[in-house]
């Protein structure tokens, strides 16, 4: 497996890479994680089952489209492919430091710049991904409104209800979701899409971003998801206020958008998020 890693790692740098030093990273739940080396050169790998590939290659292209928006932070992609029984990813190794109150600002000024740009006009991607390994469509829609509740609310909904778990009427839910965004159309921003504490890391005071599942929405679900799971720190929710502020609203939108990853949670984990999930769905549409 390691050779053909190599050699698929050779052929993109045009010259050769033999791997001297490899050491297995912890910390990741859903793929296996390496720091190979060799000849002064550092690359990180991820590794999962051969049907993994289209995982890691819808990772390769969210990371290219926020490369190309030449504002926020990712490690560089180096190649993915597959050996005779595993998918891997090849991206650029970042020597990861402690956080600092500067390298928060930095994010800040960096994911308010990402959403800044305005380019697209609708709502959805080029492709199809994957938040952590659920499926995520992205069909493109001109309606904010639409979109989030059927590519999203619905969508994991009806996930969970061919796993077992109910959560009421589908149709209705989205109705109502469709009805509480009626009124909000924000301009679509290029989204970060999985943006929780486990996601950032620093290279001293220099903030960078992993694992994306990329699409045009409202900016807000970025935000929103921050506060999920390890709250950035207020410094962080200040600066990039003070970079793009945030409509006064967003408040009454945060845990309706929240509740797409309390519900993918469900669907993954099971357990207490079944149970949480289920009290968001009583608060926001009882």
């Amino acid at each position: 497996m390691w050779q053909a890693i190599a050699e698929h790692i050779s052929g993109e740098l045009d010259a050769d890479f033999h791997i001297e030093q490899k050491t297995q990273l912890t910390g990741g739940s859903i793929n296996l994680a390496w720091h190979i080396s060799g000849q002064g050169q550092h690359f990180f790998v991820k590794i999962n089952q051969r049907e993994q590939l289209e995982q890691f290659e819808t990772e390769a292209l969210s990371l290219q489209a926020l490369q190309q928006s030449h504002s926020i932070r990712v490690p560089k992609l180096i190649c993915s492919g597959q050996t005779l029984d595993k998918a891997f990813l090849v991206l650029e190794y970042l020597p990861l430091s402690g956080q600092t109150t500067t390298g928060w600002h930095d994010l800040a000024r960096q994911l308010a710049q990402l959403h800044k740009q305005h380019d697209q006009a609708m709502y959805g991607f080029d492709w199809d991904n994957m938040l952590g390994s659920t499926p995520q469509p992205n069909k493109w829609q001109a309606n904010w409104s639409s979109f989030f509740s059927e590519q999203r609310l619905g969508w994991i909904l009806q996930l969970l209800l061919e796993q077992g778990f109910g959560f009421g009427n589908i149709d209705q839910l989205v109705e109502q979701c469709r009805q509480r965004l009626h009124h909000h159309q924000p301009a679509p921003s290029l989204l970060h899409g999985d943006l929780w504490r486990g996601n950032v890391g620093f290279t001293g005071d220099n903030a960078t971003v992993f694992d994306p599942a990329c699409y045009f929405g409202d900016r807000e679900t970025d935000l929103a998801y921050s506060t999920l799971f390890g709250r950035f720190p207020e410094d962080f929710y200040h600066s990039y206020q003070r970079h793009y502020p945030l409509d006064d609203a967003y408040s009454d939108r945060k845990d309706l958008y929240n509740l797409y990853h309390i519900l993918n949670h469900a669907y993954l984990f099971r357990g207490a998020y079944l149970v949480q999930a289920q009290e968001m769905i009583k608060q926001l549409f009882h």
